[in-house]
């Protein structure tokens, strides 16, 4: 599944390895501590631990159950990372155990809350990333590369870790809903069924991104008129009207009648109607499109979008669904070169459910 990206430069020549030094991530808390209730806000470091390693280990440790320790988002297991969970109030005085340091856990801070810290529960994430290998001039492509990036966005793919080690959590994700596999824990059950609709959703992406890379390098002369078989997009690419429509847009992801918007960053699901009007708000950042994590209560695209979207559904998916963002900013975009170590020091942050490896798919460009 090779994915498609919006920048036209060549390749950027640079060596990355996600690890404990190289790779920080600190998670951006939607809400502050309220100070009192039955459960815990804690900071924690962890080093070279999933998320549901932590957990894990805190489960043993806290003598709780895993299903008593909230967290609001997955962290990479390959770095450095700072995020919130939550345990039970009665747990405080065993969050002092040295097991926990040794197994790579660092307690950074305490305070009581009123309730269970739940997936979602934050705004965003910030990142470091540490970049190898890079000449002068491929440090000189970055630089011009991000700051088109900053004020371009990018196209909001679930990234290679969502979907395991040997990227086949998708695919067992779908043999649970052929009822060819069976698992257990019913968490695990809803993550690899949860990367099924991811791995639907980016092929979706893909789709729409192959249509905006067809407007963008074509003429409207060389589109009028073309027999080329294009697929699922065939009924926009075939419609002269629609290519007008898509051609006056700026912007590279293009807006079809009857997409689904959402505020963004934050805001409720709408249908695009006048796509002039809401291309606009996607240029100054208000709106953006969303593609579906198919499931029940789907707030669903209406006319061509739906027609395309319907290729990358599946029925027996039955957890509710959502809409995620298709394309994103990262904000705060900040660098330093070393050319005496030939190393690229890059800060920036993303929102929610938004993948760092992405965004450095995107810059590299390969």
């Amino acid at each position: 599944m090779r994915k498609l990206f919006h920048l036209s430069h060549a390749p950027i020549d640079f060596y990355f390895h996600p690890s404990i030094r190289d790779f920080v991530v600190r998670e951006i808390p939607l809400y502050e501590a309220s100070g009192v209730g039955e459960h815990i806000l804690v900071l924690v470091r962890k080093k070279g631990l999933s998320t549901f390693e932590m957990v894990e280990i805190l489960s043993n440790v806290l003598g709780i159950k895993s299903a008593q320790i909230g967290y609001a988002g997955l962290k990479d297991k390959h770095a450095t990372t700072y995020q919130y969970i939550s345990i039970p109030r009665s747990c405080e005085s065993k969050l002092h155990n040295p097991i926990l340091q040794e197994r790579g856990l660092k307690v950074l801070e305490c305070r009581a809350h009123t309730n269970k810290l739940r997936v979602g529960h934050l705004k965003g994430n910030s990142f470091f990333m540490r970049l190898k290998k890079i000449t002068p001039i491929e440090a000189q492509k970055a630089i011009n590369a991000l700051e088109i990036l900053k004020l371009s966005g990018f196209a909001n793919y679930f990234g290679d870790q969502r979907f395991g080690r040997d990227g086949d959590n998708y695919q067992e994700g779908e043999k649970i809903l052929e009822n060819l596999r069976n698992v257990r824990n019913k968490k695990i059950a809803r993550f690899l069924v949860s990367a099924y609709q991811s791995h639907l959703f980016n092929l979706w992406l893909i789709e729409r991104m192959r249509l905006n890379a067809i407007i963008e390098s074509c003429t409207l002369k060389e589109l009028v008129g073309n027999t080329h078989n294009y697929g699922v997009l065939d009924s926009v690419l075939h419609n002269k009207e629609m290519l007008h429509m898509l051609k006056d847009q700026a912007q590279f992801f293009k807006l079809l009648p009857g997409d689904v918007g959402l505020h963004y960053p934050y805001g409720k699901t709408f249908v695009i109607d006048d796509v002039m009007r809401e291309s606009e708000r996607f240029c100054a950042r208000q709106i953006a499109p969303s593609g579906a994590l198919y499931g029940k209560k789907l707030f669903a695209p209406q006319g061509m979008a739906l027609e395309i979207e319907q290729s990358f559904v599946d029925s027996r998916l039955q957890e509710t669904g959502s809409r995620r963002y298709a394309w994103v900013w990262a904000q705060d975009i900040s660098y330093t070169y070393k050319p005496e170590v030939a190393q690229f020091e890059l800060y920036f942050t993303l929102p929610k459910g938004s993948y760092a490896t992405i965004f450095l798919e995107t810059l590299k460009n390969a």
